[in-house]
């Protein structure tokens, strides 16, 4: 973890000035962003409207090292990101932060930081939102992380689900596990993990155990249910993202308080 510091309702869609990925999405680098540290996308919730102001979301040790049961809520944040034409190559423009929304590397590894631009101006800059996928990610499924930072994306599947993943002082619940061809690397933490299928997304990629040790920095391990804990060299994980879209309210406004909202709160 730490190594990544380093027809009709279409036509409806339209005019609301809001484009949707497609049925069938060739996953590209539209809606990436790169951080000076790490990867990071452009997201929405289902219901954001063209004006709300747009969300990026990366990995909460991408913030800094969160210390376990640390929850940052709406602070305030200049953080500059460079957001990536379709092929990664190209720097559309820089986009900034108003705040920090939301970061925390409890339960999960996320952070959501709240730009000046609005979904619409996103667009106007020829690029696009990600859809925050509002259900559970499903095992066997093909995924691409997408990694801005090193303008690269790597395929594999869902290989399953994690119970808790322990890695030093933190722990993280139902995390994703890739299947091997995913060999994220340092720089790949914050890239979106987009289901290939439907173009949305459905988690963050934060980390892999490098030398084979067991629930130490860059070391993560697995935990099952009954404590059993498993060690699986060189193998990366994600964590999932459905739970936050609950969280978001009108104007793509954080609202812990909203129900079913399950993430860790201050």
């Amino acid at each position: 973890m730490a190594r990544r510091l380093v027809g009709s309702l279409l036509a409806a869609i339209a005019a609301l000035g809001m484009t949707t990925a497609p049925a069938q999405a060739a996953v590209d680098f539209t809606g990436i962003v790169a951080l000076d540290n790490c990867s990071g996308s452009v997201v929405r919730t289902p219901t954001s409207a063209p004006s709300d102001k747009a969300l990026v979301l990366t990995n909460g040790h991408c913030v800094s090292l969160l210390k376990a049961g640390e929850v940052r809520v709406d602070q305030p944040s200049t953080r500059s990101f460079s957001l990536r034409d379709s092929t990664g190559q190209k720097e559309l423009r820089k986009v900034y932060a108003t705040k920090l929304a939301y970061a925390t590397m409890t339960g999960t590894d996320a952070a959501f930081y709240q730009l000046s631009a609005t979904y619409a101006q996103i667009e106007q800059y020829g690029s696009r939102a990600l859809e925050l996928s509002a259900a559970h990610p499903v095992a066997k499924r093909d995924i691409r992380v997408v990694s801005g930072y090193w303008k690269r994306i790597y395929s594999c599947q869902i290989d399953g689900f994690v119970h808790q993943l322990k890695e030093a002082d933190w722990t993280w619940r139902d995390s994703l596990r890739y299947t091997s061809s995913c060999n994220t690397i340092g720089g790949t933490s914050g890239s979106p993990i987009i289901d290939n299928a439907s173009g949305k997304v459905v988690g963050v990629n934060n980390t892999g155990n490098e030398s084979g040790a067991r629930c130490t920095m860059n070391n993560p391990c697995e935990v099952d249910a009954a404590g059993r804990i498993t060690v699986r060299k060189g193998i990366n994980y994600g964590q999932q993202t459905f739970d936050f879209v609950s969280c978001f309210g009108a104007g793509t406004t954080l609202n812990l308080a909203l129900p079913g909202c399950k993430v860790a709160k201050p």
